[in-house]
């Protein structure tokens, strides 16, 4: 058997060898760069990069080096993609490192500075007066805005789609329960961009009429969300029948409305004093940190000029290792991938279309290699926003 310092001492050695070799194939990719530029072809080169996994995967002697092997040259390709794109784009040619069909999607994409807080703009958003998402509306937008007030999600994406606001805003994820799948199916055509997100410290209590007392209430009314967040609290108290449906604002109003004092809902306080209610139980959600997440969004190709994450949607082949070989474009090009969520696609049996939010500037050549290279293996891929947290 072999020392291990011996065995060390030669890997050693390989090792430097393998780093001249990449320093000269980098050489190589100069004059790769310096062609395309000039030729006004694409970086990216799908026939020619499955030909070259599949050339070294053959070379190797066993399956196991056989994948080993093209993961690595998966893995040195893409380098050699973000140097080509980082030197066209440090040249002025922008235009040449993107696709064409990249360059499609992002066309026509305006920087602002702020969101604008002016008296003539109209801001849709969901639940009544004193919903949670009324109260992130205003932390971004302050309170000078016309405030456009909507049902359900549909409507306020609606709105926003038809011209009706010129903003939207929706919550789509929560610490404690998951993410919004609503939410997610509604962005998911790219008719809007999302243009912010804000994330928004919930406390959720129980709220009823004055003269009520814990001991009164039989029914709760709130947001499913709002009810699985609470759902600890329920189960000490199994008397309460809970009934989700609308916004935790609509049902604070229908307790309201109705006089009925055997019944309450589950809202923030603010919304217990926007409609006169009074608190049975202060914040009965069983995750002390609650949070949630919203987006921001406008029918107008726009984003804040120092936006710093991208949310994007994507269609897969239906093969095998497809999830992973396209994931692997975020990850090679040194970019942190920050949730990623998983949706029917309506009609096609048990498939799925992809949201992923990586952080990063579209501006940026590794963002750019990574679009790319995402939009050639997806059969379908739509940028949804280049954003940041307001």
């Amino acid at each position: 058997m072999q020392d291990l310092l011996e065995l060390r001492e030669g890997i050693d050695k390989v090792d430097k060898q393998i780093v001249a070799l990449f320093e000269e194939r980098m050489k190589l990719v100069a004059g790769v760069a310096e062609y395309k530029k000039h030729s006004g072809r694409a970086v990216l080169d799908v026939q020619r990069e499955q030909q070259k996994l599949e050339k070294v995967g053959s070379m190797t002697s066993n399956e196991f080096n056989r994948h080993a092997i093209q993961e690595v040259f998966t893995q040195l390709m893409t380098v050699s993609r973000r140097y080509q794109v980082a030197t066209n784009s440090s040249e002025g040619h922008a235009e040449d490192a993107a696709s064409i069909n990249i360059a499609r999607k992002l066309s026509g994409l305006l920087d602002i500075e702020a969101l604008p807080r002016t008296p003539d703009i109209r801001v849709a958003f969901y639940g009544e007066r004193g919903s949670h998402t009324m109260v992130a509306m205003r932390e971004c937008f302050g309170d000078k805005v016309i405030e456009l007030s909507y049902p359900d999600f549909m409507s306020v994406t609606n709105a926003v789609t038809n011209g009706y606001a010129d903003f939207g805003i929706l919550p789509i994820e929560n610490t404690t329960t998951g993410s919004i799948n609503d939410c997610y199916d509604l962005l998911s055509d790219g008719r809007n961009m999302i243009v912010g997100e804000h994330v928004l410290r919930i406390r959720q209590a129980l709220v009823g009429l004055e003269d009520a007392e814990l001991s009164d209430i039989k029914t709760v009314y709130s947001h499913e969300q709002a009810v699985l967040q609470s759902r600890q609290f329920l189960s000490e108290h199994p008397d309460i029948k809970a009934v989700p449906g609308g916004s935790t604002s609509a049902a604070a109003k229908k307790v309201k409305d109705e006089g009925d004092k055997t019944q309450a809902a589950i809202c923030s306080e603010l919304c217990a004093q926007e409609y006169g209610l009074k608190v049975l139980s202060p914040a009965i959600n069983y995750e002390s940190k609650n949070s949630t997440r919203f987006v921001i969004f406008a029918s107008r190709k726009i984003r804040l000029k120092d936006a710093d994450k991208l949310s994007i949607c994507f269609r897969l082949p239906h093969k095998s290792g497809s999830l992973y070989t396209l994931l692997s474009n975020i990850i090679y090009n040194g970019l942190n991938m920050t949730h990623i969520e998983s949706r029917p696609i309506p009609g096609r049996n048990f498939e799925y279309q992809f949201f992923v939010d990586f952080e990063g500037n579209i501006n940026e050549p590794a963002v750019i290699n990574t679009l790319n290279g995402i939009d050639a293996e997806a059969s379908e891929l739509k940028i949804l926003g280049n954003y940041k947290t307001l």
